[in-house]
């Protein structure tokens, strides 16, 4: 039975006390709403429907990501979680956990199309559910049911096919060569295996085994290490640099910031336009393909991707190679 108390002139306090339960306790500032509370509590209890929110209600979002950025984004090694984190704690940090709805991030994901891509609204909220699971399934803070469930997330872009066309790998890899052997060499070893550029400025030469041609990559994008299978192109490519002191094999760039820079200079001296340096994975991936000679699983176990469907946005097949390779079988 709930157990009434009038405390002041505007506060009433409530307890519910049942075996096998922790205690309920709760102050509203009517007598009709802590009677109404006490006995839907009661009614929850008895039909074994009762979740206890008081942890979750005096828990705040920022709390939950403060300790996430303590116990979690040192092991982590995506760019975006720093920016996401921050954006959420601006619109949601001051909130109680248990009092963000599914609402309330529809709205967030609303204003924030009109200013940044659907690519980093999915982050966004991806991140801030991830935080709900660690808080309900890890952390003690029990949660109803994440409100992100929810929500829809706006439809994922579609990812760039820009490939090299006819003539622009030569001239790449000489405007490269203007600006440094390691530039050119960072630029083949890509086109061969597909490496991400942070995993290529990562890369050692302890890590590099120039006599089972593989290099072993670490801190991957999707947490796992890998080993790549280096062809003779990239291999004489990484035979043409020398070694430096501090171990690292592309050590002319300390992080992407920089090498981007460089970049685009060697694009502007090609003359090449709309060329990232990430298209050269998804040049890699194709290639592979049409070689003929690679299947999925070994293609993926080169490039890293988890899934398929990941592989299938990496793989963009040109129409002609596929005719000439119809017309081969067919003849």
């Amino acid at each position: 039975m709930a157990t009434i108390r009038k405390k002041g002139d505007y506060q009433w306090h409530v307890q519910v006390r049942k075996k096998g339960y922790p205690t309920q306790t709760r102050t509203f500032t009517t007598k009709a709403d802590a009677e109404r509370w006490g006995k839907e509590t009661e009614i929850a209890i008895e039909r074994g429907l009762f979740f206890d929110r008081t942890v979750a209600e005096r828990t705040t979002l920022s709390s939950l990501i403060a300790r996430y950025r303590e116990e979690v984004l040192p092991e982590k090694s995506g760019k975006h979680l720093a920016p996401s984190l921050r954006q959420l704690d601006a619109t949601f940090g001051k909130y109680a956990v248990s009092g963000i709805t599914s609402e309330m991030i529809a709205d967030h994901r609303n204003t924030r199309l009109e200013t940044v891509s659907a690519s980093t609204i999915r982050k966004e909220i991806n991140l801030l559910s991830k935080l709900f699971d660690l808080a309900g399934k890890e952390w003690g803070i029990p949660i109803a049911a994440n409100p992100c469930a929810m929500v829809s997330k706006p439809a994922e872009p579609k990812g760039r096919d820009r490939r090299l066309e006819e003539g622009e790998e030569a001239v790449l890899l000489l405007a490269c060569r203007q600006s440094s052997v390691e530039l050119e060499a960072i630029a083949q070893v890509a086109l061969e295996t597909g490496a991400r550029l942070g995993e290529l400025l990562k890369l050692r030469w302890n890590d590099v085994n120039l006599t089972k041609y593989t290099a072993k990559l670490f801190d991957t994008k999707n947490g796992e290490d890998r080993v790549i299978p280096l062809s003779p192109k990239a291999l004489q490519a990484l035979r043409s640099l020398p070694r430096h002191i501090g171990g690292r094999v592309f050590w002319r760039w300390s992080a992407s910031d920089s090498f981007n820079k460089t970049w685009r200079r060697a694009c502007q001296r090609a003359e090449i336009n709309d060329l990232r340096f990430h298209d050269l994975r998804h040049e890699a991936v194709s290639r592979l393909f049409e070689s003929g000679n690679w299947n999925s699983m070994e293609v993926a176990a080169v490039s890293g991707h988890k899934t398929l469907a990941m592989l299938k946005r990496y793989t963009h097949l040109r129409a002609e190679d596929l005719a000439k390779k119809w017309a081969t079988s067919k003849s």
